[in-house]
């Protein structure tokens, strides 16, 4: 799957720039809550959303993780038939390990999806490696929703991640 992550803005130090400029992209396929394909000039791109963490549901080394089913619906139901604003965050890099394109991943309306994804309890706040741009605000929308006991906090898995 051919990745174009060069032609993906990256972090601005002015963000009225970069939403001036970002371009949506069509949603081709929800691969569940962490993961989305999306068309960029015709070509299908996997994008791994930065800083969110959702259960899995089709790592074939794993069986399907408590809450995993929930978070893709949710995902499916925001995201399909949509078009999404990606960004690329230079601290992170292009790629991860599986060749998937990193991006933080904007709704129309300029709803961070992730941030969204975590303050609903479907996922939670994942560093890598490095501090990411959103850090901050994605660690306070986990302390929320551990805080309100939403989706994954909610005692239904045990114990979370």
């Amino acid at each position: 799957m051919p990745q174009v992550a060069a032609a993906l803005p990256t972090v601005a130090s002015n963000p009225a720039t970069t939403q001036e400029k970002a371009a949506l992209y069509p949603v081709v396929k929800v691969v569940d809550g962490d993961t989305i394909d999306v068309s960029v000039n015709g070509e299908k791109i996997r994008v791994r959303l930065i800083g969110l963490d959702t259960p899995e549901i089709v790592d074939p080394r794993k069986p399907v993780q408590c809450f995993g089913r929930e978070a893709s619906e949710k995902a499916h139901e925001i995201l399909d038939g949509t078009s999404v604003r990606l960004e690329m965050d230079p601290s992170q890099g292009d790629l991860d390990k599986y060749g998937r394109t990193l991006a933080y991943v904007f709704l129309k309306d300029w709803t961070n999806f992730a941030e969204l994804m975590i303050t609903e309890g479907y996922g939670h706040e994942y560093t890598y490696n490095l501090p990411y741009r959103y850090q901050a605000e994605f660690k306070a929308a986990e302390a929320e929703a551990r805080e309100e006991k939403k989706g994954l906090w909610a005692g239904a898995c045990g114990s979370p991640p």
